[in-house]
């Protein structure tokens, strides 16, 4: 879903979101983070999460979330508790991931994982 230039943007902002609730049914999607730099991992996720937050005027809200931006909304609470797409790996494609990274970063020292 594309949006038109003439369109009114509706952009949503979520302050202090947590998931509430989760549905049993699942999607997956392909995802990229800023953090990780040319890393796309198909990761499966509850189709539906219900999250509480407090919008921008400070009215305590909650909103049923599907598809993508129940996915959207996961990945980034999973920011904001510490967690990255790499953390749903097992130990090896992780190990493997964080080393092509380390070879990426001509410009450091050191890598801090």
């Amino acid at each position: 879903m594309y949006q038109k230039k003439d369109e009114k943007k509706n952009p949503l902002c979520f302050i202090n979101p947590v998931i509430k609730k989760q549905s049993d049914e699942k999607s997956s999607y392909e995802e990229g983070c800023l953090s990780l730099p040319d890393t796309f991992i198909e990761i499966e996720r509850p189709k539906l999460c219900w999250v509480e937050y407090v919008d921008e005027k400070g009215s305590k809200k909650e909103m049923k979330c599907d598809n993508l931006l129940s996915t959207c909304l996961q990945h980034e609470i999973n920011h904001l508790d510490g967690k990255l797409i790499i953390d749903f790996l097992s130990k090896l494609k992780r190990d493997i991931i964080i080393k092509k990274l380390s070879k990426n970063k001509q410009d450091l020292d050191r890598i801090v994982v």
